[in-house]
């Protein structure tokens, strides 16, 4: 299908614009930018460049996506964004490129990031994440799949926070957050298993009882990180939620919380 382009929008021609688009008032679209089918971009809207979107993404008002790290190491190097597929962008979102010349701020599909959610330069984001209001990255933070950040949630930078993972509302992260589990204070602590998440995406009764007993054997019995592990790695049948867990600590150089 044809575009629907507002005649107040900008767009450089050095842009690559899919089919079926749709572009706002004001809305201002850079060189280098590659926009795949089935975009809509309300008004005034920026995406700066060099980027890359997928396919039915939808930007709302005044989201600014992909303009220059923030990075004062920033010295004007060709960085990058990727964007996946299905994600929606709400009001004042703003993402980065990268830092280092040839590195990219990559989002996966499937994404719902609401009003004032902010993802630095560096940050690797994975499918069917939901950042509610205000929701704030630094720099090089890795998201995995399924993670539920709470408003008003703000990540240190290098921080990670492990896929099917939820924080609560206003809560600091400062190390990093294993997955399937809940996170929630000022600093944060991991509280419990996101019991109701699992339940909601079909993880059976036995891998649920698993990740049950890898959080009190990490983060409620008198045990450091390393004999925690060695725990988890003797059981005789360990899940692929436990492993999973047991990658993500090994991993780890910012620590638990």
């Amino acid at each position: 299908m044809a575009n629907e382009i507002h005649p107040t929008a900008i767009i450089d021609p050095g842009a690559e614009l899919g089919d079926d688009l749709v572009v706002g008032p004001y809305a201002l679209i850079s060189a280098s930018v590659k926009l795949g089918n089935g975009c809509v971009i309300h008004n005034n809207v920026t995406i700066d460049g060099p980027t890359e979107i997928g396919e039915n993404n939808e930007f709302f008002s005044y989201a600014s996506i992909g303009q220059r790290t923030q990075d004062l190491k920033y010295d004007g190097e060709p960085t990058y964004l990727k964007i996946g597929d299905g994600n929606t962008f709400r009001e004042f979102c703003t993402v980065n490129r990268a830092t280092s010349a040839g590195d990219a701020t990559i989002i996966g599909s499937q994404g719902n990031f609401l009003a004032y959610t902010h993802i630095g330069h560096d940050c690797t984001i994975g499918d069917q994440v939901v950042f509610s209001n205000n929701a704030t990255l630094g720099g090089h933070v890795e998201i995995g799949d399924h993670v539920i950040l709470g408003g008003l949630t703000g990540i240190h930078q290098f921080c990670r926070i492990g896929a099917h993972a939820i924080t609560g509302g206003f809560t600091k992260i400062v190390q990093d957050v294993p997955p399937y589990m809940v996170a929630d204070g000022n600093p944060a602590r991991t509280r419990a298993v996101n019991k109701v998440g699992l339940e909601r995406r079909g993880f059976s009764e036995e891998a649920r009882k698993s990740i049950k007993f890898a959080y009190r054997t990490l983060f409620r019995e008198d045990r450091n990180v390393t004999e925690a592990l060695e725990v988890l790695r003797s059981m005789e049948e360990r899940t692929e939620e436990v492993k999973n867990i047991i990658t993500f600590v090994e991993r780890s150089e910012r620590g638990l919380h």
